[in-house]
């Protein structure tokens, strides 16, 4: 469960950090190909992006250091909690492919949580 729960850890910080670095810096180039993006203000899905970003790094450095490990678990939280946001942005503009890649997420994000709180937490 551990080597799971790892994998799938770094597989999210992967995404999310993609999508973070999508966000702050490579909103203007992305933003005309993806319609949701009028959804929100820049200076809205900027403070997304560093949130992802920094979530990112919550996701790896307290576990992998054994450092205030609850941190991974709270950066797994607002992930998960984002994923919700973003399902309702994008259920308004019925982009159906990215409602199910952020439900994907969400649940992952959850599992993430589950795991690390309860099944498998990082002593």
């Amino acid at each position: 469960m551990n080597t799971l729960l790892w994998v799938l850890q770094v597989l999210a910080a992967l995404l999310y950090g993609a999508s973070g670095v999508m966000k702050v810096f490579l909103f203007d180039k992305v933003s005309k190909d993806v319609p949701s993006f009028g959804a929100l203000p820049r200076e809205a899905w900027m403070a997304l992006g560093i949130l992802e970003l920094v979530c990112t790094v919550g996701l790896i450095v307290p576990a992998a250091f054994r450092w205030h490990p609850v941190l991974t678990v709270a950066a797994a939280t607002v992930l998960a909690i984002e994923s919700l946001l973003f399902i309702w942005v994008h259920v308004q503009y019925r982009e159906s492919a990215a409602i199910i890649m952020c439900v994907v997420l969400g649940l992952l994000m959850a599992f993430i949580v589950y795991g690390r709180a309860v099944l498998r937490p990082i002593s």
